[in-house]
C-alpha cells in the first residue's frame, strides 16, 4: 500500500523520537560527569528500593491519570503544563534529597502518565478504552537508544513484542474483572515487566539527582528532562499506533525498518 507523503513524514518523525539517545546520555550531558561516578553516590541496594517504589507508582498511575482527561477535548496535548508540574515536583524532591523519592516518584509518575494519556488523546486515541490505558503504560518501557542497548531486544518493535502477550492478557483480565481487582496476576506481571525497564531510567534520574550541588533547581531541571524524554516516547508511540490502524501493523513495521 502506498503511503501519503504526510504520513511518511510522520513516520520518520516518530522513528526519530523513538530512536533518539536514551535518558542516560542526556543526563550525562546535563550533570557533566560519567554516570559511573553518579551511580557510586547511591546507597547500596538502591536498585531494589527503586524497583519497589516504581511498581507501586505505576499501579497508582494506571487508573488515576485517566480520570482527569477530557475525552471529548480536541485540543493539542498540554506538554508544557505537565512539564512545569513535574519540574515543581522534582524541585521539591531535590530540596529533600534521596529520602524524598518515595513521595516524589509516585507524584511524578502520575503526572507523567497523565501527560502520556493526554498525548494519546491528541493523537486520536480513545482514552476510555482499556487497550489505550495499557498502551500508555507501555510508554514507560520505552527508553530510546543507549550505549548498552545493542541487542534487538532494545528496539521499539522488539519491546512491544515482548509486552504484547502480557498486554493482551491484562486487557482481557481487566475487561472481565475490572482494574480494582486486587492482585490481578496478568496486570501484576505486566507492571513488573514495565517497571523493570522504567526502573532503569528512574535509577539514572536518581543518580543524577544525587550529584552534589544539584539541589532543588537541579532536581527541577532533571525532572523536566525526564518528562520531556517520555513525552517524546509517547508521541512517537501513538503516531505509530495511529498509522498502524490506517495501514496495518505489518505495513508500518516494514516501513519503520526501511526509513
Amino acid at each position: 500500500m502506498n503511503m501519503t507523503r504526510e504520513d511518511m513524514d510522520r513516520l520518520r518523525y516518530a522513528k526519530d523520537l523513538l530512536e533518539n539517545p536514551g535518558l542516560a546520555a542526556k543526563l550525562t550531558h546535563l550533570i557533566g560527569m560519567p554516570f559511573e561516578k553518579a551511580f557510586s553516590r547511591l546507597p547500596a541496594k538502591w536498585n531494589d528500593v527503586v524497583q519497589e517504589i516504581t511498581q507501586k507508582s505505576l499501579k497508582q498511575a494506571l487508573d488515576a491519570a485517566v480520570r482527569t482527561i477530557n475525552c471529548n477535548d480536541k485540543k493539542s496535548s498540554r506538554d508544557r503544563m505537565h512539564k512545569i508540574l513535574v519540574a515543581t515536583s522534582g524541585g521539591i524532591g531535590g530540596a529533600f534529597g534521596l529520602p524524598a523519592l518515595a513521595v516524589e516518584l509516585p507524584a511524578t509518575t502520575v503526572l507523567m502518565f497523565r501527560s502520556i494519556v493526554d498525548i494519546a488523546r491528541s493523537e486520536g486515541e480513545d482514552v476510555r478504552m482499556i487497550e489505550t490505558k495499557l498502551a500508555c503504560l507501555e510508554v514507560f518501557a520505552l527508553g530510546g537508544r543507549s550505549d548498552r542497548d545493542d541487542s534487538a531486544e532494545s528496539g521499539y518493535y522488539a519491546i512491544r513484542a515482548v509486552l504484547a502477550q502480557q498486554v493482551s492478557e491484562a486487557a482481557r483480565y481487566i475487561v472481565e474483572r475490572g482494574l480494582a481487582e486486587e492482585g490481578a496476576p496478568a496486570l501484576v506481571r505486566l507492571i513488573a515487566t514495565v517497571a523493570s525497564r522504567f526502573g532503569v531510567n528512574v535509577t539514572q534520574k536518581v543518580a543524577a539527582s544525587a550529584v552534589p550541588l544539584i539541589g532543588a533547581a537541579g532536581g527541577a531541571l532533571i525532572n523536566s528532562l525526564f518528562m520531556d524524554h517520555f513525552q517524546n516516547m509517547a508521541r512517537g508511540h501513538f503516531i505509530i499506533r495511529g498509522l498502524e490502524k490506517k495501514y496495518g501493523p505489518a505495513e508500518i513495521t516494514a516501513w519503520y525498518n526501511r526509513v
